[in-house]
């Protein structure tokens, strides 16, 4: 097997290894306690509540509805992923993100919190989702959702980035756990996502490694990095000491 067969088998490997270990964070350790994730997954995880406490909809004990509706909703994301942000990023990300749907579907929910200090749960909760998030993301996965998003906005416009847009969906999902459940709920949720992301950070290279690169030309340089390195881009305007250009 050629070296470029292998490292292909160990990114997706990682891929879906990361996404069944962030699967399994949130469904073991904080939906047993009513917390909820942020993004696509916690939108999808408050739409299953109103189902569920209000609309009194029943569903299959062994199957959490979560995860499918986190599917459905990625779907129009990922048609514009494919269309627009290439066929590798587009490729990863329908892997990762089915991957992932799929055990936030089938991984059973705990009956009770396996560790019912809401703190507790939401610090090792957050360790272990941004771990397998981290996985994913290093093998060159992503999870949908605001992932896609971000990509399409930085696509158009570079002072934009996925972390704003991340930021925006947040913002959005604990309003409403703060507005509709408890403030304790919100507040407990967003502990979490906070370690989760500074574990991704931690783990993933990604966001700490920086290169400069000196162009005359940004517009075609960028959008070629973007979509087929899938690395961000920041656009600085300058101009030569000697030649003033």
């Amino acid at each position: 097997m050629s070296a470029g067969m292998r490292q292909f088998f160990k990114d997706y490997f990682f891929i879906i290894a990361g996404t069944f270990i962030y699967s399994a964070a949130l469904n073991l350790l904080i939906v047993p306690l009513g917390l909820y994730s942020g993004g696509i997954v916690g939108i999808a995880q408050i739409i299953r509540t109103f189902l569920t406490n209000y609309l009194h909809l029943s569903f299959p004990s062994m199957f959490d509805m979560a995860g499918l509706i986190t599917f459905m909703l990625n779907v129009p994301l990922l048609y514009l992923a494919f269309k627009r942000l290439g066929k590798r990023f587009f490729v990863r990300t329908l892997v990762s993100s089915t991957a992932s749907s799929f055990f936030l579907s089938v991984l059973k929910i705990s009956s009770g919190p396996v560790i019912s200090d809401r703190l507790t749960a939401c610090i090792i909760g957050g360790f272990i989702e941004g771990f397998g998030t981290g996985l994913t993301l290093r093998a060159g996965g992503s999870g949908g959702g605001t992932d896609i998003l971000g990509m399409l906005m930085v696509k158009k416009d570079p002072n934009a980035s996925v972390g704003k847009i991340s930021v925006i969906f947040n913002v959005f999902v604990f309003g409403i756990c703060a507005f509709e459940f408890d403030y304790t709920v919100a507040i407990y949720s967003i502990i979490f996502n906070i370690i989760g992301s500074f574990t991704i950070d931690k783990l993933h290279y990604q966001n700490i490694k920086i290169s400069a690169v000196v162009i005359t030309k940004s517009g075609a340089a960028a959008q070629a990095i973007m979509t087929e390195l899938e690395r961000g881009v920041t656009i600085l305007s300058g101009c030569g000491g000697y030649t003033g250009e």
